[in-house]
């Protein structure tokens, strides 16, 4: 592959940093809550979401849940859990494999992987959202830029959220603040999932990196180049990435309705 400048994902870490933070205080403020609920897998994402609230807001004012359906990673973020010092009380550990397994358990045909992830991520955003109702509280997403330009979210699953902090972040740009941020190594390496099924890899279901794709959705996105200019640049990919983002553009303006 031609070399790409890359430098045109760079970050400045602290100054992101900063701006996140004060994002974050701004929309408490105004919309009059203090407690925030935010779900933790284990990946970067979400750790880098709850360091950056960590930053923000009081500890006791951070309700984390992991909800998990095969195995708990639990012991994985433990030590993000006290890095942010979150209060015990203050963390769900949940399977959700019960509810789960009996929405699938309503159906007479089978349920094929995609649909079940979709269901797994929907009884999660059930479960955040009234552990919020609960404590009174708004929920944080953790949602990246690349997913958002993919389409690469269930509606009205893990896309549901209350405010979204690294959303206007590529997945490469989430990696930079992680490390500085101090995520742990452990954490950092994992290769992405959505933990929809064992084995399952973000990168394994799009076919292409998320350093390949950032770059071509930024040279796409903003800086306008046409699918054989990216080509140019030694993406060779760039057509899969941009189909696959044109594919599941409708997820962005959905409902349609009478204006």
């Amino acid at each position: 592959m031609k070399q790409f400048n890359n430098n045109l994902l760079n970050i400045n870490p602290s100054a992101e940093t900063k701006k996140i933070v004060s994002f974050i205080k701004t929309v408490l403020q105004k919309q009059n809550f203090k407690n925030v609920v935010i779900g933790v897998s284990g990946g970067i994402d979400s750790a880098v979401s709850l360091s950056l609230l960590a930053k923000s807001i009081p500890p006791q004012n951070i309700f984390v849940a992991h909800l998990y359906y095969f195995k708990s990673q639990i012991g994985l973020i433990k030590q993000m859990f006290k890095k942010a010092n979150i209060p015990q009380k203050n963390i769900y550990n949940i399977s959700i494999k019960d509810a789960v397994d009996s929405f699938r358990n309503l159906h007479l045909f089978q349920v094929e992987q995609v649909r079940l992830g979709n269901i797994m991520a929907r009884v999660r955003m059930i479960i955040l959202y009234d552990i919020a109702k609960k404590h009174n509280g708004l929920v944080c997403g953790t949602e990246n830029k690349s997913e958002k330009l993919l389409g690469y979210f269930t509606r009205f699953g893990d896309e549901a959220s209350d405010f979204e902090p690294i959303q206007h972040l590529y997945k490469t740009q989430v990696y930079e603040l992680a490390k500085y941020l101090s995520i742990p190594q452990s954490i950092i390496d994992l290769p992405p999932t959505a933990g929809l099924w064992i084995g399952q890899t973000d990168e394994g279901d799009f076919g292409f990196s998320y350093k390949e794709a950032d770059n071509v959705l930024y040279l796409y996105n903003e800086r306008k180049n046409s699918l054989s200019e990216i080509i140019s640049k030694g993406f060779p990919n760039a057509k899969k990435i941009i189909d696959w983002a044109l594919k599941n553009s409708f997820k962005h303006h959905l409902p349609y309705m009478i204006k």
